[in-house]
């Protein structure tokens, strides 16, 4: 049976200067994944990557709990104060039991939101309803086999020419979260020297092609495939943000999801570090229990001070969102940077804490299983998608040391 240790963040860490809708969020977010996401974890971080693996049950079941209206306001969701913070806490805490997941989740009730804030009153009042109860499946695509961290036209390949009937797509996006069973798809494409974003419905547009599932070394639940295009129609009515504007639509919603994957990292590393400590009290070595070691006592000490800096970075950068401020920068990019490494510094301390038991998916003589390896597994993607962490350095260096230096 997999390990459930207590959490170290309830007595650890403290709610000052938190708003009481989004503390009173994360208790019920937490038991809704306790409920909804926890039964269904392990295997989802297991399972071998296809469409038919998709993880429905956490999905719907997140839905059901409310999950998927964290984002939005009275119109379509929970209406709150503080959005941004919520979906963020949410992701956190599906983090905590499934990486994998809180990817998801990120493409389905971050990225996808955002990019759609930018959509006509119809067609959010079209897609949104749908997004929220989890009938629809969203996907958002900038990413292309030669265009990730470079999102300049020169560097784009999917183009869409403007024609009577509306724009032509054409071209390749690639590693795009939940495409094997999305609906929709927001893509960013190359329209003349500019850039335009679209809404894609994928299931009723002839030219799309979804590509099989790629087969990962970890979010195995987060499946990613290729979206190609060809000649496919798309009304001028699901241009999102204005014909030439998609680098500004596609910019300001990836600045979204690097808050979202700070929050992700935060909960992968709170897992870590909680396994490890019950492990440090348990374990016992030369006659004492390992946390008696005065390495151990330090390096915990240590992780769990910087887990607090990164839980406050990303609620930091939330926050100035939630109340108004266009670009959180510095505060999103280090977030992300700060958070997503120490996802990986975690995961491998809390393995050498283990030991072999770390190294371990399943003992086969009795059936116990580590989640160690998965959580090892996850947390590297974190550092990539979303803002690769030294172009995120970068973002933060130019405004450390002007852009008239860095360039």
């Amino acid at each position: 049976m997999t390990q459930t240790p207590p959490r170290t963040q309830d007595h650890m860490w403290h709610d000052l200067g938190i708003p009481e809708e989004t503390i009173a969020l994360r208790k019920q977010i937490r038991q809704a994944v306790v409920e909804r996401v926890a039964p269904h974890a392990r295997d989802i971080g297991q399972r071998e990557e296809s469409a038919e693996s998709f993880p429905w049950k956490a999905f719907r079941g997140l839905a059901e709990a409310g999950a998927f209206a964290v984002p939005f306001g009275p119109d379509f969701g929970l209406g709150l104060e503080f959005p941004l913070l919520g979906t963020c806490t949410t992701t956190e805490e599906i983090a905590y039991h499934s990486s994998s997941m809180a990817g998801v989740y990120d493409g389905q009730c971050i990225l996808v939101p955002k990019a759609l804030s930018f959509a006509s009153d119809e067609l959010r009042a079209r897609l949104i309803p749908g997004l929220v109860s989890g009938e629809l499946v969203f996907s958002f695509a900038t990413t292309e086999p030669d265009a990730s961290s470079d999102l300049s036209a020169g560097a784009l390949r999917t183009t869409a020419e403007e024609t009577a009937e509306g724009f032509v797509i054409n071209g390749r996006k690639r590693w795009i979260t939940n495409s094997p069973v999305a609906d929709w798809v927001t893509v960013l494409c190359r329209s003349g020297s500019a850039m335009t974003m679209f809404a894609v419905d994928l299931k009723n547009s002839p030219g799309v092609r979804i590509g099989k599932p790629d087969l990962k070394m970890g979010h195995r639940g987060q499946l990613t495939a290729d979206i190609a295009f060809d000649n496919v129609l798309v009304p001028r009515d699901n241009v999102l943000g204005g014909v030439g504007r998609g680098l500004s639509v596609a910019l300001a919603t990836l600045t979204y999801g690097r808050i979202g994957i700070a929050a992700a990292g935060v909960g992968v590393a709170q897992a870590a570090l909680d396994l490890a400590v019950d492990r440090t009290r348990s374990r016992h070595l030369f006659g004492k229990p390992l946390g008696a070691m005065q390495h151990w006592q330090y390096r915990l000490a240590q992780r769990a001070t910087e887990l607090d800096c990164a839980r406050t970075l990303y609620q930091k950068a939330a926050l100035r969102v939630d109340r108004g401020e266009r670009v959180p920068e510095p505060e999103a990019a280090m977030a992300k940077a700060y958070a997503t490494r120490l996802a990986g510094d975690m995961a491998r301390d809390a393995i050498q804490v283990f030991g072999g038991y770390g190294f371990a998916r399943e003992i086969s003589e009795t059936g116990e299983t580590f989640r160690l390896e998965e959580l090892y597994r996850d947390a590297k993607v974190l550092e990539i998608f979303e803002g690769a962490n030294e172009v995120l350095l970068w973002v933060v260096a130019r405004q450390l040391i002007g852009r008239d230096v860095t360039g």
